[in-house]
């Protein structure tokens, strides 16, 4: 008699859902990400631009992802569509790249921006403990020589990452509680600053805000300008795919997949325009694309030294709803995975008291632990939204294909738009990783190779047979 293989718990309401969506969104990013698109853009109507287009593309997004997530209501979230779209390989590819790139990478740059936050309250942990300068003979005319700082950032990222790793160790309904908790404190914040910012008033004389681009660029420039503004506003709105990862743990997902995406999606964009509009409101242009802790200086500049204190911790706890949702929706890929015999076995299993993938976790946390150590806020979310938004694209195609191969297969939710909608999301995704390769050609290539090095891991673990 063979034992019953435990499977994960549908624990995710509605309001758990949807918390997943907004308080994996609503994180470090609209606290940080506003100054890197004011240096790149360059003016004005180029961030809003980039803040309008993200939006747009993060919506269509979400509509595809929606009929994704209802129509195969699966653990493992793109693992499950392109291994159903185009085959075992690609859905190991997009995992393989889920689990030792893109997740860890995602965790610890939240964890690198909660320390940006915490280093607003005490300068010492961004005070450098030692500096080791890195250049590669031979490749430094394409890869520049880089200064590892060591802080105790790095250290205390790591603290908090196995902190969040324990909380949702010991389940997903702890977990779904506390993102709900976590998501509520982050919007209270967020609000605070564009009320304080749009109830004070106006300064009384400072230089206009340059709106259009300066007038000696040109038009590939200002493009160019645009799309690395458009992936810094990509990062702030990252995480309304998180939901599909734990497809098999939300409760009625043909109802609420699509609620909680597009809902979620067009609440969060609404709040970053007008986040974004409170700081230039406040701050001049050239001051808003200086800053390290915008949200922090805005409300120093209103209120003082003492209200941005408070609104900083509301910013850290803002930073551990993010990092706790990610941390209970990543798991779930290398689980799948490794429960399908195509990864680590070290990372399957189910918890049998309190039904998580702990192994998985454990992993996870070990891998996002080490990236902290060794990355930045800007490096490590440049590696993710490269490396993540390839694997869009392609499980939005395989929705395009699973509408030919299988036009019978239950579809709750019907993407929205459709051809339209998911092609120009795939385009646009495209395009946004193809200016990231271009731009930033030695960090993109190394994610790249790190993700086709799963090819011989895959031929190994699928040739080997299959116990009964």
């Amino acid at each position: 008699m063979t034992e019953k293989r435990l499977e994960l718990v549908r624990g995710l309401g509605a309001w758990a859902s949807a918390a997943i969506v907004v308080g994996t969104m609503i994180g470090t990013g609209i606290f940080l990400k506003p100054a890197e698109m004011a240096r790149e853009g360059r003016s004005v109507s180029v961030v809003f631009a980039a803040w309008i287009i993200g939006a747009i593309l993060s919506i269509f997004g979400a509509f595809s992802f929606a009929e994704l997530g209802s129509m195969i209501p699966e653990a493992g979230g793109e693992y499950a569509y392109l291994r159903r779209g185009f085959g075992p390989v690609y859905g190991f590819l997009f995992g393989w790249m889920h689990s030792i790139v893109g997740r860890p990478s995602s965790l610890a740059s939240i964890s690198a921006g909660m320390m940006r936050f915490l280093s607003f309250l005490l300068p010492v942990i961004a005070a450098p403990l030692f500096t080791i300068h890195i250049a590669i003979p031979g490749l430094t005319g394409w890869i520049k020589p880089y200064d590892f700082v060591f802080t105790w950032a790095q250290p205390l990222a790591v603290v908090w990452l196995l902190i969040m790793t324990g909380i949702n160790y010991l389940g997903v309904r702890l977990g779904g509680a506390v993102q709900v908790f976590l998501t509520s404190i982050k919007i209270m914040s967020v609000a605070i600053v564009i009320g304080v910012a749009f109830f004070s008033a106006a300064p009384a004389t400072r230089p206009p805000d340059p709106f259009w681009p300066p007038a000696g660029m040109g038009g590939a420039a200002i493009f160019s300008a645009f799309l690395a503004a458009l992936a810094a506003a990509l990062w702030a709105y990252d995480g309304w795919e998180d939901l599909n990862l734990v497809g098999s743990e939300v409760v009625d997902p043909q109802k609420n997949f699509p609620r909680a995406l597009v809902g979620g999606v067009g609440f969060v964009a609404v709040v970053y325009l007008l986040f974004s509009a409170a700081c230039l409101k406040v701050l001049p242009f050239e001051t808003v694309a200086a800053s390290r802790h915008i949200a922090s200086d805005v409300v120093e500049h209103i209120a003082g030294p003492t209200a941005a204190a408070w609104i900083t911790l509301a910013m850290v706890i803002s930073a551990l709803g993010s990092m706790n949702s990610s941390v209970l929706s990543g798991a779930r890929v290398g689980y799948a995975m490794a429960r399908d015999k195509i990864f680590f076995k070290i990372a399957d299993g189910i918890h049998p008291k309190f039904r998580t993938p702990g192994r998985s976790l454990i992993f996870q946390g070990i891998l996002a632990s080490l990236m902290a150590l060794t990355g930045t806020f800007e490096e490590l979310t440049n590696l993710f939204i490269f490396a993540a938004w390839i694997f869009y694209a392609f499980a939005v195609v395989a929705l395009f294909r699973m509408r030919k191969t299988e036009p019978d297969l239950p579809r709750p939710y019907r993407c929205w738009g459709y051809p339209w909608v998911p092609g120009l999301f795939v385009a646009g995704a495209l395009a946004l990783t193809i200016n990231i390769w271009i731009e930033r050609p030695g960090r993109s290539s190394i994610g790249l190779l790190l993700i086709l090095a799963g090819l011989p891991f895959y031929k190994h673990w699928s040739s080997r047979p299959v116990s009964p």
